[in-house]
């Protein structure tokens, strides 16, 4: 969430660069206009509880010196004075109420480096690596692999669940607990606390990360207890330091985990969702940074190439593609996504986001940090994907089948126990 003072000091700058993300620029002028009010209606209660104050003491005194007459006069005027103070402060909540209703549907502000553009075309390719696999014309895609050597079973995942809730078999399974791992312990070997966070989360935490007050429809809901499976380990990770204050010397804080993921992708159909490409449920291992304002984006490039070495380890070719406004996350400021390539569908999948969010959920988590003796100021956050494991399956399984099988990665082989899948 914007801090509101941020949008009033520097209003042109805020619309200038939401103009990236094709934000109608109408609501920062009408949130001006109520913050006005706000504070117009702030003042008067102010110099109202300061005359109630004056006549207390005045009271006081009166009653001291006998005057029990005076003193009535004036405990009259401030009854009166209450009641208009009373008035006052509901017209204030309404205000600032309707302030925050406002606040929540603005997108935080794209940085400069930020591309202008409407659409995942006008994304900017930064970085690539590898050769795109040449594979035979009989290459198959990943769902025929997996079912020709047994590894998945989407039609069994349907009739226990329903569409995009796999069940993984033999082999897979044990790729996807090795994935996990390597993960994790890469992520450890680079600073990375490990956590193992709750997979359901309330309305507190899914408000502090920006997924909610309205992206209810993308997350599954638990009604009778009001909870929500979390869409992402960031969720439960960041909220660790919902109403926290740090110190500048705490940073960095780096923080991994491992969790399920859930996510209805409401409307999602046709060829571009068959097999892995989306699902429903998912693993994910995610990283976590807390850091100083002054040094978040040289953390967010720290981030990204963590996160490409993982690819580069998988020896999967891949690109890295500097997200326009367009196609941003609500609460980002910069993204960088990484696609790998999928030999035998010939197409990109997306497989990792690393974002900087620079202060906006740390705004609703209420997140800061002390620096000396100055006033306590809000933390920047930032969090990255590394890895989710779907799309790294279907491009592991497609750009390394063989006539005998499946190779394994190397950098995996000492996990799963075995050199290929067949």
């Amino acid at each position: 969430m914007l801090q509101l003072n941020v949008i009033r000091d520097t209003k042109d700058e805020v619309i200038r660069r939401l103009a990236k993300k094709n934000f109608k620029v109408e609501i920062i002028e009408e949130i001006i206009s109520i913050d006005a009010q706000r504070r117009k209606t702030q003042a008067e209660l102010d110099e109202l509880k300061a005359e109630g104050n004056i006549i207390s003491r005045q009271v006081g005194e009166l009653m001291k010196a006998g005057k029990k007459e005076e003193a009535n006069e004036l405990k009259n005027k401030s009854v009166a004075l209450k009641e208009k103070e009373k008035t006052l402060q509901d017209v204030l909540n309404k205000i600032e109420d309707e302030t925050l209703q406002l606040l929540y549907v603005i997108p935080n502000v794209p940085n400069d480096q930020v591309p202008n553009g409407k659409t995942p075309d006008d994304n900017k390719e930064v970085y690539s690596h590898g050769v795109l696999p040449q594979l035979s014309a009989e290459a198959k895609p990943h769902w025929d692999l997996a079912a020709q050597y047994d590894l998945i079973d989407f039609e069994l995942g349907n009739k226990i669940t329903g569409a995009g809730f796999p069940v993984y078999k033999g082999k897979m399974a044990k790729l996807q607990r090795s994935l996990i791992n390597y993960f994790l312990d890469t992520a450890i070997a680079a600073g990375y606390l490990e956590v193992q966070p709750p997979i359901l989360i309330n309305k507190d935490s899914g408000f502090g990360t920006g997924q909610l007050p309205d992206k209810e429809g993308q997350m599954y809901h638990v009604g009778v207890d009001d909870l929500y499976l979390v869409p992402t380990a960031e969720v439960p990770i960041t909220n660790m330091y919902r109403d926290v204050i740090l110190t500048a010397e705490d940073f960095p804080i780096k923080n991994c985990g491992y969790t399920p993921c859930f996510r209805r992708e409401a409307g999602s159909y046709g060829k571009d969702v068959r097999g892995l490409n989306r699902l429903h449920q998912f693993d994910k291992v995610e990283i976590v940074q807390l850091a100083h304002p002054s040094n978040s984006y040289a953390v967010l490039e720290e981030m990204r190439s963590y996160v490409q070495d993982l690819l580069k380890a998988l020896e999967l070719p891949f690109r890295t593609l500097l997200l326009c406004g367009g196609d941003m996350s609500f609460a980002s400021a910069m993204t960088y996504d990484m696609e790998v390539y999928s030999g035998a569908q010939k197409k990109w999948l997306e497989v990792s986001s690393v974002s900087n969010f620079e202060s906006f959920q740390a705004n609703r988590l209420k997140l800061r940090f002390k620096q000396g003796t100055e006033k306590p100021q809000l933390a920047h956050t930032l969090n990255g994907s590394a890895l989710a494991l779907p799309r790294i399956c279907a491009a592991i399984l497609e750009n390394n089948q063989t006539p005998n099988g499946i190779l394994v990665p190397q950098v995996l082989r000492a996990y799963t126990g075995f050199d290929i899948i067949n």
